[in-house]
């Protein structure tokens, strides 16, 4: 059942009138104007050395030639006449499915290898050429669109809908940036979630995000579960006020250097007992830091901050990670009248009923 009136999560700005729709846990990945850079921390949850490197020597082509558009749009890899992010072990592979793909066709069409590769910044202009598309970084998709107003404040608001036994979750999230009645729909892709949060960014103002490096050189300790008043007391940690979590305990505003020490004996005191139970975040103050606190404390779980001169902001997204439709709404002149984001439908609702039914979860 749909609940009666939208809930407006807040306004976010977006002057270079190009708005970027990405998981909030990959901001660090973001490359600007520069090439891309596969980093230690991208690598970590990859053992198999030989991937590593694969992953390390990857590649963006270009389809080209006389028949590009059509081959590409054949093919069907990604969107538009780009491939990014194609690990160095698949270069050749897809390169030859493509060079079959075009015989089979009679395409004239080919794939080059850009050097250097293309930066995230580009990948969004190239998006926005295109009416707005998703498009790949380090292998998450990433959804840009152009033509939101770069002069005035721009309301976020969400619908929510009661799906029974799993409970009220956000339907949809809607950015209404004209007045006119909506004539078409065009499906501009879908954003990749793997941390159950979304950002609304301007895309010159992620060139200022610092995910992980301290803004004011302070850092928060959190941590919880089984284990954790037992924790709390052997470390003398209070319940943290500022958590907008119940049952956290840990420490605010330490100097980074002496909160990272006590993150790090609260992992090797977990790892001595094999019946201790606890999650330890280490929470440095930056612009992640900062929208995730707004969101922990927020009642619909939202929240937004200033970075670069922009407003940007993050949401829950209530049903978790997947990947999820991005659409806009134009007139019937073709002006954008608004992006909607779908996060709740039938076969998602099914998936997760699934789930209830397999653990008999109510």
């Amino acid at each position: 059942m749909r609940m009666d009136d939208p809930t407006l999560l807040g306004s976010i700005t977006c002057p270079s009138g190009r708005l970027v729709v990405a998981d909030t846990s990959f901001l660090n990945w973001w490359s600007g104007d520069a090439p891309p850079v596969v980093d230690e921390a991208m690598l970590s949850p990859v053992d198999d050395p030989a991937l590593r490197e694969s992953i390390r020597a990857s590649a963006d082509l270009a389809v080209a030639g006389p028949d590009a558009e059509p081959a590409a749009r054949s093919f069907d890899r990604q969107p538009g006449t780009w491939l990014y992010d194609i690990p160095g072990h698949g270069v050749e592979q897809l390169t030859g499915m493509f060079a079959e793909h075009c015989r089979a066709h009679g395409f004239d069409a080919w794939l080059e290898r850009l050097e250097p590769r293309v930066a995230h910044r580009e990948r969004v202009e190239r998006a926005v050429r295109a009416g707005g598309s998703d498009f790949i970084m380090n292998g998450v998709p990433v959804v840009a669109v152009g033509g939101l107003p770069t002069d005035r404040e721009i309301a976020v608001t969400a619908t929510s809908r009661d799906y029974g036994r799993i409970g009220v979750r956000w339907e949809s999230i809607t950015l209404r940036v004209g007045q006119a009645r909506p004539a078409s729909t065009r499906l501009l892709g879908h954003v990749g979630v793997d941390a159950s949060r979304l950002s609304l960014v301007d895309a010159d103002g992620l060139a200022s995000w610092r995910h992980e490096e301290p803004i004011d050189g302070m850092a928060d300790v959190a941590f919880w579960g089984r284990s954790a008043r037992e924790a709390a007391a052997g470390f003398g940690a209070p319940l943290l006020a500022n958590a907008g979590e119940e049952g956290v305990y840990g420490w605010a505003d330490l100097p980074a250097g002496e909160a990272a020490d006590r993150a790090v004996a609260l992992q090797e005191w977990k790892q001595a007992g094999a019946e201790r139970m606890i999650a330890v975040d280490f929470r440095p103050h930056s612009h992640h830091w900062q929208i995730m606190a707004k969101v922990r404390a927020a009642k619909h779980e939202a929240g937004t901050i200033e970075v670069g001169g922009t407003r940007t902001m993050c949401f829950m997204t209530s049903w978790g990670d997947g990947l999820y439709p991005v659409a806009a709404d134009h007139d019937a002149g073709g002006h954008l009248v608004q992006i909607r984001i779908t996060l709740g439908d039938p076969e998602r609702q099914a998936r997760l009923e699934a789930m209830y039914d397999r653990f008999d979860l109510d």
